[in-house]
């Protein structure tokens, strides 16, 4: 079974300006235990396709399953099976960490043994046992986002949706959070996430799914994706990739005379 598996997601939002087709007919597989993300420029349709996935808006056609379930039949199934890590922490400043935990554990149904047992092993997984009893406004960001990763993680999911875990932050939390990653895929997790940044994406990620103005264009390993277009870099692999698909890496426009020409 894997993990996560897409098929054809598609999302157009209606506005006063017309459609806007923001995912266009996604479709990859996600094997459990392993890193997968989700690269390209922002606008380029991450976070609508993570938010399908996660049941937080559905799709206009197509449909995805996580360990089994589908996300329009069986949405609940799916919500307790993820962990989903947005690019707005969720935190509430007046509560201490350990209150934090507490507070979203009592959401997924355990009583009190075994909410507090539970938000003492977070804790540990984070590095957070010192700042217990902190409030979160003091926290740092890297904190925070530790914390934030602690919420998605105090039910025990096996898959975890992160949308740009290390957006704005600076480059050593950013790090100490892509190692927190690493330990959890190490741990059992399977992780799906998001990114614009390149060499996050190679260093992190086991395979890679290239989405570009809602269009994935092309799935495989930074390796892989590198063999296709004999990139020398893995950011050569990127716009090499983009434009083999026939998209302008510097703007909306399809590259003219090359396939997706509108």
């Amino acid at each position: 079974m894997k993990a996560v598996s897409a098929r054809g997601l598609t999302k157009v939002f209606r506005g006063r300006r017309g459609q806007v087709r923001a995912v266009d007919g996604v479709s990859f597989t996600v094997e459990q235990g392993e890193i997968f993300g989700l690269l390209g420029p922002n606008g380029a349709g991450k976070t609508t396709t993570l938010r399908m996935l996660a049941t937080l808006i559905s799709p206009t056609e197509g449909t995805a399953e996580v360990m089994g379930y589908d996300i329009l039949s069986a949405p609940q199934k799916v919500r307790a099976r993820i962990g989903f890590l947005t690019t707005e922490t969720g935190l509430y400043e007046r509560l201490t960490p350990w209150e934090t935990l507490l507070f979203f554990g009592r959401i997924f149904g355990y009583g009190p043994g075994e909410v507090e047992a539970r938000a003492e092993a977070t804790l540990r997984v984070l590095g957070l046992e010192g700042l217990k009893h902190r409030r979160v406004g003091t926290l740092s960001a890297g904190e925070r986002q530790k914390l934030s990763l602690g919420r998605c993680l105090i039910h025990d999911p096996p898959v975890l949706i992160l949308d740009e875990p290390t957006a704005s932050l600076d480059v050593f939390v950013a790090r100490t959070v892509t190692e927190l990653i690493r330990r959890l895929r190490a741990e059992g997790h399977t992780i799906l996430l998001s990114t614009h940044d390149l060499h996050l994406a190679e260093r992190l990620c086991d395979r890679l799914g290239i989405i570009h103005r809602g269009r994935l264009v092309a799935v495989g390993s930074p390796e892989e994706l590198g063999e296709e277009v004999g990139g020398v870099d893995f950011e050569e692999v990127f716009f090499r990739t983009l434009r083999r698909a026939g998209l302008s890496p510097m703007g909306a426009n399809p590259v003219p005379g090359r396939a997706g020409e509108a």
